[in-house]
């Protein structure tokens, strides 16, 4: 049986600027802002929350099935999933779009200005859930509004757990949007700053919402993070990994590793950590899906961090 994973297919444009952004662009000139920044350091790389959780999902053992829409310029993309042999029958190609893109412009301290066009996210909705035959399991992550909505319905009622996971999306949605989705899923995923997002716009606290649920998972990045199931409050410690490079996609690596736990019934404590160590796995090169590891490196990973193998 496979994993849906509906969500995005992406490029990321990133750009590196020598030099400060404080030192160029002035307070007092802000409402006319006219700056070009030169940026003799780019890189391109294959992104988007489906793509990403998909090579990572793939990576442990899972069965992945990426649902996304592309646009004219996906040729790149399409020979990376056919050289990856991930299965492309539910990506839709949108005539006369862009693939979804954003171009990220990095100063030297880190500081960030993106620009982000959905393209042919947009048209999500024209992917229907039901048209993906032996799926057990799914996910939402961020993609186009009315494919999100569209997608939670039609798990619902075709009766398909599925994990909610809002990422950056989650301002597109009011606190009643919100519960809605919550009481159509069987599990939630958010970072820390998602989750207090999260209890802003609902007015219910993060243990109110677990109650919903079967499970409510906080990522708190460096501070591992926390599972709310059954009562409880387990908490997952984060994996110290090799070398911090690039944060770009630890988000989506954790959840293919909850995926993966889900999916083959793992107890939540297996379950966080295995998350917990995809994300560190992930931190240790730049961009979404330039790590690469066998099962059985990911396993003896797993054993060195928590001194147990993954069942």
């Amino acid at each position: 049986m496979h994993t849906l994973i509906c969500g995005s297919i992406a490029y990321d444009t990133i750009m590196v600027f020598n030099d400060h952004f404080k030192n160029h662009i002035l307070p007092e000139k802000i409402h006319m802002l006219n700056v070009a920044f030169l940026v003799p350091d780019m890189r391109r790389e294959f992104g988007g929350c489906a793509g990403n959780i998909a090579y990572n999902l793939q990576m442990i053992g899972g069965a992945p099935l990426i649902m996304a829409t592309v646009g004219d310029d996906y040729q790149p993309y399409d020979y990376r999933l056919q050289k990856l042999n991930l299965t492309q029958t539910h990506v839709r190609p949108v005539r006369d779009t862009f693939t979804a893109q954003a171009f990220i412009t990095t100063d030297l301290a880190d500081n960030q200005i993106t620009a982000f066009h959905p393209g042919a996210m947009n048209f999500s909705h024209q992917n229907h859930v039901a048209d993906a035959k032996d799926v057990s399991l799914g996910i939402i992550a961020p993609d186009g509004r009315d494919g999100m909505v569209q997608h939670a319905r039609e798990f619902h009622e075709a009766g398909i757990p599925f994990l909610f996971d809002p990422g950056q999306g989650l301002p597109m949605y009011n606190g009643e949007e919100l519960l809605d989705f919550i009481d159509k899923a069987n599990y939630v995923a958010v970072n820390d700053y998602e989750g207090q997002l999260l209890q802003e716009r609902t007015g219910c606290t993060l243990e109110a919402l677990a109650k919903l649920v079967k499970g409510l998972v906080v990522t708190k990045g460096a501070e591992g993070s926390v599972i709310y199931a059954n009562g409880q409050q387990i908490e997952i410690p984060c994996v110290k990994p090799e070398t911090m490079v690039d944060p770009t996609g630890c988000g989506d690596a954790y959840r293919a590793g909850l995926l993966y736990g889900i999916a083959n019934d793992l107890d939540w404590q297996t379950t966080g950590r295995l998350g917990s160590l995809m994300g560190a796995l992930k931190i240790a090169q730049r961009g979404g899906q330039n790590h690469s590891f066998s099962r059985d490196e990911i396993n003896q990973r797993y054993f060195e961090a928590f001194g147990s193998r993954i069942p």
